[in-house]
């Protein structure tokens, strides 16, 4: 569905990311882990056509990701970003009404139709936000706004999901109920989604494989049992880790080990 090939990217003269390949495919989660600038982010951009990538290729549905109009990469392509640009003040609703643009007539704007509205009360349900549906969105916590921002994502019914640092301002009960959501959408409708994340042991949870990434390039990649070991978790993070199986799950768990004598 979405895969990069040998991806590589430059800001003027620095590399961010290199030789970067990876596979999105029907069904499966992918989270992208790895140390603040590593490039996880900047890869997620690329692979949306929001950036351009100096070398490689993006294809989307076979075909490089140039050839698509931003409202055909956004019918097929959702984007969770860390934090919501809001020029105007809008309520829930319509934020999240904001997602069926791309399925919008062909002049780009106009009134939303009955579907539009029981997608949207859909997603809402979904995510726990009926509640907050008439509120403004800049009167919401960060948690919130983060909830309705997936909302919106949910909301275009594109078949992949690009989530970067979807958990961050999250308490534990709703980043556990807006991974499940990601992995319904690719269990029992065959979306197919990419996370960044900085939380090791959601990801071990929730994803099919993992790309562990240091300075642009991938370390490692696989199921999370072959990239969670001891000896890549030190050598990407400098740290000395713990990695067990998860008591319910059998998931690989990791826990930082410090020695308190030194």
């Amino acid at each position: 569905m979405l895969e990069a090939r040998d991806l590589t990217i430059k800001y003027d003269e620095r590399i961010a990311v290199t030789g970067v390949s990876l596979k999105l495919t029907a069904g499966n989660i992918t989270a992208l882990i790895g140390p603040n600038g590593a490039g996880k982010s900047t890869l997620l951009r690329a692979l949306n056509g929001q950036l351009r990538h100096t070398s490689g290729a993006v294809l989307l549905d076979g075909e490089p990701i140039e050839k698509f109009s931003r409202r055909s990469i956004g019918r097929r392509v959702a984007v969770v970003a860390q934090e919501a640009e809001l020029r105007f003040p809008v309520t829930v609703l319509e934020f999240v009404l904001g997602g069926r643009f791309a399925w919008a007539g062909n002049a780009g704007w106009g009134w939303e139709t009955d579907r539009d509205l029981r997608v949207a009360e859909d997603v809402l349900c979904e995510t726990e936000l009926v509640e907050l549906s008439g509120r403004l969105m800049n009167e919401l916590s960060g948690g919130e706004r983060q909830r309705a921002v997936l909302a919106r994502a949910l909301a275009t019914e594109a078949a992949l999901l690009l989530l970067d640092e979807p958990t961050a301002n999250l308490d534990l009960s709703h980043q556990a109920t807006l991974l499940a959501l990601v992995r319904h959408r690719c269990d029992q409708q065959q979306a197919a989604a990419l996370v960044v994340t900085h939380d090791i042991n959601l990801a071990a949870q929730f994803a099919d494989q993992l790309l562990l990434m240091k300075r642009g390039k991938v370390i490692e990649a696989g199921t999370p049992g072959a990239v969670l070991t001891p000896e890549l978790l030190r050598e990407v993070f400098e740290v000395t880790v713990l990695v067990d199986a998860h008591p319910v799950t059998n998931a690989p768990r990791v826990t930082p080990v410090h020695d308190r004598r030194s």
